[in-house]
């Protein structure tokens, strides 16, 4: 068993000794039939392709081989019969018993070989996974049940509800369900070993070399900011595990199928309730199919389908949110997260606004604190806003907000845009710090104890959380301890959450210079279409998976930046760009490679056949 290879490209093929080893395996198990079967090496078999059976439906290759009646072939050529419809019928019948057990002997040793095969041919990339694997194990033991962070009160107590999306309460009492904090981890770190599997078959798929695959999927596996999210008791891997289902989906097959199409945007579209950030995926499905052409009554179509996809999906979730939170819609933070970042680019001085909305804006102090802090913080302007109003415009406070936000974004485009940009460019530094007004560095990184945070802390070795008011209205908190069925007291392996903290800080991550790298490769294999008349089969495949990926985690990344910039938003960065810069390298590579190929003998026109005719 093998991964797929593509029709054409650098890996389109294993290597010489391999091929022969497998044979030589082939043919001293296979019976005399099959030896004498010919073998489907067409480039569609080789890219993924169903192959053609070479038997009638129902035929077997031999009674022997599956205990089935048929022909078996003798060395004379001619078909004898067994089974039921020959006269040795018994006597089969009592070898199968005989030779079942060698059989499924034989079948166990087949399977291990076959894994063998695809570890010896992708050697690169299992090397890669296995160092993510060890990685992921030291985390599962460093910090024991779980990382409990602010955020995971809202999907295991439902506090602050309608701030985000509550679809990763599905996964999370599933695995509860069965298991505790730790299980979920467990599966988290595994969700995230998947991830990076698929990327590569999806990425050899379309015909990118090995090297480059194992390149690709090697930030999301060692990036030690990758490991602690996973860790925590938080939906972002969930949502990145969506997104690449979703691209992967979509970029299984050259020319994918409308069911596919459909099916891959239903995915897209269903992060939407793990993140509210999932919105702008739709535009990447869009950009895919416009891309893929095929002729505008093609395009229209695919066009429709992953529209309609998408948006039956959202309204799926909002549906299931309306039984869960009696609320039919994503979440209510879109407004009071923009708060955020307008309140620290504002004017007010010239900003035109009624009375009614100035309590809105900061001062400079609040102004340094970051959008983080004027989002989140009970003594800011937003969280203070309402008791600022008259009583007959409480109920109206959050239309009031949103209606500031919309005043600064088009009386002040400008500064928004700018803060945007200064912020996008943060995550191609090449170190990890906090800057000013950012939320800090330190919640995404391990330590040498176990993590406490606002909310949750540590008393008589017991975790214990505070859960803060319902409402705006009451002052009134309860601590309670974290459930024993959650996985009991907090542990810490002092010596491992030591080497993931040095490993993390000593450069554990993914460097920004070598994602500005991958955002300038996925940038020129996109534009590459532009000139697609030109490019070969191979060049065009590349181009369009580079492209999937590439506006994918742009748009997951501006939209993330434009409401703060925190390290934890980037992280879907490490499941985009690094995809979309290897095939774009991928596709550069299979143009030059095009232009310096000499032109071939047998490339002569029809019109001079006495140039390729031989010499008399």
């Amino acid at each position: 068993m093998r991964l797929p290879q593509p029709a054409a490209g650098p890996a389109s093929g294993a290597s010489a000794g391999d091929s022969a080893t497998d044979a030589v395996a082939a043919a001293e198990d296979a019976p005399a039939s099959a030896q004498a079967a010919p073998v489907d090496d067409s480039p569609a078999s080789s890219n993924g392709a169903p192959r053609e059976r070479l038997n009638a439906p129902g035929e077997q290759l031999s009674g022997h081989q599956n205990g089935a009646a048929g022909p078996r072939a003798t060395p004379g050529g001619k078909a004898e019969l067994n089974g039921s419809a020959g006269l040795n019928g018994d006597q089969h019948a009592a070898g199968e018993q005989v030779t079942s057990q060698p059989a499924r002997r034989r079948g166990a040793t087949a399977l291990l070989a076959g894994w063998a095969g695809i570890v010896r041919q992708h050697w690169l990339a299992s090397a890669v996974v296995a160092g993510g694997i060890v990685l992921r194990a030291m985390t599962q033991m460093a910090y024991h049940p779980a990382i409990i962070y602010i955020d995971t009160l809202k999907y295991l107590y439902g506090q602050w509800p309608g701030s985000d999306p509550v679809a990763y309460k599905i996964p999370l009492k599933l695995i509860l369900a069965f298991g505790d904090l730790g299980t979920v981890e467990f599966i988290q770190h595994l969700l995230g070993v998947a991830i990076a599997v698929t990327l590569y078959a999806v990425l050899i798929r379309r015909g990118a070399p090995r090297w480059l695959g194992a390149l690709a999927i090697a930030p999301v596996l060692f990036d030690a900011y990758q490991l602690n999210v996973e860790a925590m008791i938080m939906p972002d891997i969930w949502f990145e595990a969506f997104l690449v289902a979703g691209l992967a989906v979509l970029l299984w097959r050259p020319r994918p199928t409308v069911q596919m199409l459909v099916v891959g945007t239903a995915l897209l579209g269903a992060s939407t309730g793990i993140r509210q950030v999932g919105e702008i995926l739709i535009v990447p499905a869009v950009v895919f199919v416009v891309a893929m052409g095929g002729g505008w009554r093609t395009v229209v179509k695919n066009t429709v389908a992953v529209t309609c996809a998408f948006a039956v999906a959202v309204l799926m979730y909002m549906g299931a949110a309306f039984e869960l939170t009696h609320h039919f819609r994503i979440s209510e933070s879109s407004g009071s997260l923009t708060y955020g970042r307008m309140a620290t680019v504002v004017n007010c001085a010239t900003l035109n606004i009624p009375a009614v909305e100035r309590p809105l804006c900061p001062t400079k102090w609040e102004v340094s604190q970051g959008p983080d802090w004027l989002d989140h913080s009970t003594t800011g302007p937003l969280r203070t806003y309402a008791s600022k109003l008259p009583p007959n415009l409480v109920a109206d406070h959050n239309q009031l907000a949103a209606s500031f936000n919309r005043s600064v974004e088009l009386q002040q485009p400008l500064r928004v845009i700018g803060a945007v940009l200064r912020d996008a460019v943060k995550v191609f530094a090449l170190t990890r710090t906090t800057s000013p007004g950012d939320t800090p560095i330190w919640r995404w990184q391990f330590h040498g104890y176990f993590p406490t945070f606002p909310y949750v802390h540590i008393r008589g070795n017991r975790l214990w959380i505070t859960l803060p008011p319902k409402s705006a209205a009451s002052h009134l908190t309860r601590t309670v301890m974290l459930s024993p069925a959650y996985g009991g007291a907090p542990q810490v392996d002092k010596p491992i959450a030591a080497f993931l903290r040095s490993y993390q800080l000593d450069g554990g991550y993914t460097p920004g210079p070598l994602l500005a790298l991958f955002v300038l490769t996925g940038l020129a294999g996109s534009v590459l279409l532009f000139a697609r008349r030109r490019l070969s089969p191979a060049a065009l495949e590349l181009a369009l998976a580079c492209l999937g990926f590439f506006v994918a985690g742009v748009a997951v990344l501006a939209v993330s930046d434009a409401f703060e910039f925190t390290w934890r938003y980037q992280l879907p960065a490490l499941v985009t760009l690094p995809p979309a810069g290897a095939l774009g390298i991928a596709a550069l590579i299979s143009v030059a490679r095009r232009r310096r190929a000499p032109v071939s003998a047998q490339a002569v026109s029809p019109r001079a056949p006495e140039l390729t005719a031989p010499a008399q």
